[in-house]
């Protein structure tokens, strides 16, 4: 099985229920097609870069997830029959990026990030 990330925006004029009914639609295909979910992260509301359909702004969901090769496929054919995701991207991920994403999943890596020198203050003042 390979890694692969994926990246749905969808219009946003839907309403939360179905944003909602929408990302739990997408984990259902996802596993229906034998896909294993690793993380899933909602961004939410976002301005986009140009607009898409007259729209400037759309609801992002990034899904990182390991499956067979024509899981893609069949995934990239929901997608495109779907009126409500105006744009989809899937991305091969390889072991460097894996290795990546779970380190910034836990705090190493990124605007969260975690160090020693924070957590340092912290012990002090317990003590």
């Amino acid at each position: 099985m390979k890694s692969y990330e994926n990246v749905l925006i969808f219009t946003p004029t839907l309403t939360e229920d179905e944003v909602r009914n929408m990302v739990s639609k997408h984990r259902n295909d996802l596993q229906a097609v034998g896909a294993e979910i690793v993380h899933e992260d909602f961004w939410g509301l976002r301005q986009m870069a140009y607009p898409i359909k007259k729209k400037t702004t759309g609801i992002y969901l990034v899904t990182e997830y390991q499956a067979k090769d024509d899981a893609v496929a069949k995934m990239e054919v929901l997608y495109k029959r779907n009126e409500s995701i105006l744009r989809f991207m899937t991305i091969a991920l390889d072991k460097h990026a894996v290795i990546y994403n779970d380190k910034k999943r836990n705090g190493l890596i990124g605007r969260n990030r975690k160090t020693e020198a924070s957590e340092e203050p912290q012990k002090q003042e317990e003590a």
